[in-house]
């Protein structure tokens, strides 16, 4: 041989002679190599059927996170569809910013949420007391919700206690309108709304709750709903 024996050549050779150790089984059958957590030499056969049982105990475990996170998106979806029930069920739209709040309790564990709407056919009260301008224009700003632990903020202090974190989802007819709204959601968890969380579950929350909240009038607008 020309070329220096190194582990690369016996790696490469063996690579390009698959059939190698079907030819020389006896050679296969006396090969040993060292264990992977003991100080002793093993069977290469048996060195195989620990990496076999590795990569099973692996498979397991990415066959039970499948399951569970299976079992975790089919209890949102049962909580969503008992949710979007619960307004649709409303006859009467200016009861809808109660079911909303009162569903998002009730469904989804969050003890603490609230909302402030503008420019609708609401008593000047509760979600439809005066909102400041700094408020509407933040809210509008707004491309999806916001997460994280600022308790200075104006809506914050609508919410019953000071929360530890908070999510604040704007209120919109589609994505190329002003906010006419905005939904507090706060928690005494500091990681409940954390400022890194995904926000694809919120951004739904507000669709649904923005087009529930669409049967309310526009301030001006013909009572076309109930």
């Amino acid at each position: 041989m020309t070329e220096a024996l190194s582990a690369l050549t016996v790696a490469r050779f063996l690579q390009d002679n698959p059939d190698f150790f079907s030819n020389h089984a006896e050679l296969f059958a006396g090969l040993s190599v060292p264990h992977p957590n003991q100080p002793r030499a093993i069977s290469l056969g048996e060195r195989q059927i620990m990496t076999l049982r590795d990569r099973i105990k692996e498979f397991e475990q990415r066959l039970a996170d499948l399951s569970r996170n299976a079992s975790t998106n089919q209890n949102i979806a049962e909580k969503l569809n008992a949710w979007c029930q619960s307004m649709l069920s409303e006859a009467n739209s200016q009861h809808l910013p109660g079911r909303i709040i009162a569903g998002l309790a009730e469904h989804f564990g969050i003890k603490d949420v609230t909302m402030r709407l503008w420019g609708l056919e609401m008593p000047a009260e509760g979600v439809g007391a005066e909102v400041s301008a700094e408020v509407k224009s933040f809210a509008s700003s707004l491309p999806n919700p916001y997460c994280g632990l600022n308790k200075q903020f104006e809506a914050a202090q609508w919410l019953l206690h000071e929360p530890a974190s908070l999510s604040m989802i704007p209120l919109r007819h589609d994505a190329e309108s002003p906010a006419f709204g905005l939904l507090i959601l706060g928690s005494g968890d500091p990681q409940r709304f954390s400022f890194d969380m995904g926000t694809d579950f919120l951004v739904t929350i507000g669709l649904l709750a923005s087009a529930a909240l669409g049967r309310i009038p526009h301030v001006g607008q013909p009572h076309n709903a109930t």
